[in-house]
């Protein structure tokens, strides 16, 4: 249940740069942070011109990527991958060269502190866990009827 933030300073977006963000971003968080594609959620954002600044002097070309995941659910490998490649996302939609004060930020939340649909991760995680879904229950079953025919074999052959 990513959220992704991205604010561009600049020139206005057209709805194709946003839509391109958008699509680029969830499919980041797919292929690379492994996130359900529809559970992602983008927000593109502009600040007004001028609003931004690096080193306390405005600028007029910046952009900025934050995702919020739950802690514990992405390696070092992926986190420093989604950083590379969602950089690169934003150069190529902007299409020009940005400041090196561009950060793109991975924000680890403990599951107890957010959710989606009223409920927290935490507590998702804890449902999930305390099923036992219908094919594992058959399977447990199976293992064990094979253990009682063992048993009943193993007392026989001890006879």
């Amino acid at each position: 249940m990513p959220f992704v933030h991205i604010r561009i300073a600049g020139s206005p977006l057209s709805s194709n740069q946003t839509r391109v963000l958008q699509a680029g971003a969830t499919t980041l968080m797919a292929d690379i942070m492994r996130k359900k594609v529809e559970l992602t959620a983008v927000l593109v954002e502009q600040p007004e011109v001028g609003g931004w600044s690096i080193g306390g002097v405005p600028v007029f070309l910046e952009a900025h990527l934050e995702v919020k995941v739950t802690a514990g659910t992405n390696t070092k490998d992926e986190k420093a991958r989604f950083v590379e490649q969602a950089h690169r996302l934003l150069g190529q939609v902007l299409g020009k060269t940005l400041p090196v004060a561009t950060y793109v930020v991975v924000d680890e939340i403990a599951p107890d502190a957010w959710g989606y649909d009223g409920r927290t991760q935490a507590s998702r995680k804890k449902a999930a866990d305390s099923v036992v879904t219908r094919p594992e229950r058959s399977r447990m079953n199976d293992l064990f009827a094979i253990a009682a025919v063992m048993g009943d074999a193993m007392r026989l052959l001890t006879f």
